[in-house]
């Protein structure tokens, strides 16, 4: 009887591990200030890189905008991990690298890109197993051969 109670508590105890979810944090943690605390016309790109840290990316044209990234993900037992949230602070600088603008973003300012899918066709014929296994049987051209100094060529 107890050898199956401890059979019975063995499994519980194993099962529960499973039902637990795990948290990952990716992107930028706030250590001390968050990037929501930057002051437009007061900070500058120094203090925002001395306070901050390095962005996570900056803007693809000029560097006039730097944006922090983070999310937290969520997974449970063997299911693909979820977003639970996600945070996108974009901070803009003016020409004398003063801070102009914080933008606050989160996962419902996203939206879905549909993907088309079609397929281009190509041109030319559709080849069979055979053929493209023994379809350059044959067109391998010999190498050609090297002529010294002293021969005379044909």
């Amino acid at each position: 009887m107890s050898r199956n109670l401890l059979m019975i508590l063995a499994s519980a105890a194993v099962l529960s591990s499973c039902a637990s979810a795990s948290r990952d944090y990716q992107g930028y943690v706030a250590d001390e200030t968050a990037p929501a605390d930057v002051k437009p016309g007061e900070d500058t790109r120094s203090t925002v890189l001395a306070t901050l840290g390095s962005p996570s990316t900056s803007s693809l044209f000029n560097d006039d905008t730097w944006i922090y990234l983070s999310a937290t993900r969520e997974r449970f037992a063997f299911y693909h991990p979820r977003v639970v949230s996600r945070e996108i602070t974009a901070i803009r600088f003016n020409e004398e690298d003063v801070v102009e603008e914080v933008l606050q973003y989160d996962e419902t300012d996203g939206r879905v890109i549909q993907y088309a899918s079609r397929e281009t066709a190509t041109r030319g014929r559709q080849l069979g197993l055979l053929e493209q296994i023994f379809g350059n049987v044959g067109r391998v051209a010999l190498p050609a051969q090297r002529q010294g100094p002293g021969d005379i060529g044909n």
